[in-house]
């Protein structure tokens, strides 16, 4: 059942979407998918994403009508960044004892899907944020630069490597069947 189905149920209006909020809540599976890459755990991904949900209609006023996308894209990897940069000062170390506790449907070959998150998993944060942006959500090179702030070489640098490792990693994991001789 879909959202917007349930929200009218319940009585919740859903907002246009011309507006700030209709807009932002077109950009939420997005958000939810790069929030998910860039912390390896859907309860992490889900914090991270409901932060900057938070953030960017409390900051509403700071947006200058321009690629919301791209802004919205900026705060949450910064949130990310400052997240991170906390947890290493603090020394803290997580648990996952009980990571992915609802798992979702399995694809055709588990072992194929555990192949590619190990692949995933093995590339460093700058590389899979760059490789998550541009081959699953879509976003252009200039995009992908704007939000991470970084140049659109190194954009373009990271993307080629990251494509090259997750193949490499895929390659090297390669299980070949053995067959009797006829």
């Amino acid at each position: 059942m879909s959202p917007n189905l349930d929200a009218k149920r319940a009585g919740v209006k859903t907002p246009p979407p011309e507006t700030f909020e209709g807009q932002i809540l077109a950009l939420l599976p997005s958000l939810r998918r790069y929030s998910r890459s860039l912390t390896r755990s859907d309860a992490d991904g889900e914090d991270l994403l409901q932060d900057c949900v938070e953030k960017v209609l409390t900051r509403r006023g700071q947006w200058r009508g321009l690629n919301l996308r791209g802004w919205v894209l900026t705060i949450m990897t910064n949130l990310y960044r400052n997240d991170r940069r906390g947890k290493a000062r603090d020394g803290l170390v997580e648990l996952d004892a009980a990571q992915d506790v609802a798992a979702p449907e399995p694809p055709a070959d588990p072992l194929e899907r555990a192949r590619l998150d190990d692949a995933l998993n093995s590339l460093s944060e700058e590389h899979r944020a760059v490789l998550m942006l541009v081959v699953i959500e879509g976003y252009s090179y200039n995009e992908v630069a704007a939000a991470l702030e970084i140049p659109i070489g190194t954009v373009m640098s990271r993307l080629s490597r990251a494509r090259h490792r997750v193949a490499e990693r895929l390659k090297a994991d390669n299980v070949i069947t053995l067959r009797r001789p006829k």
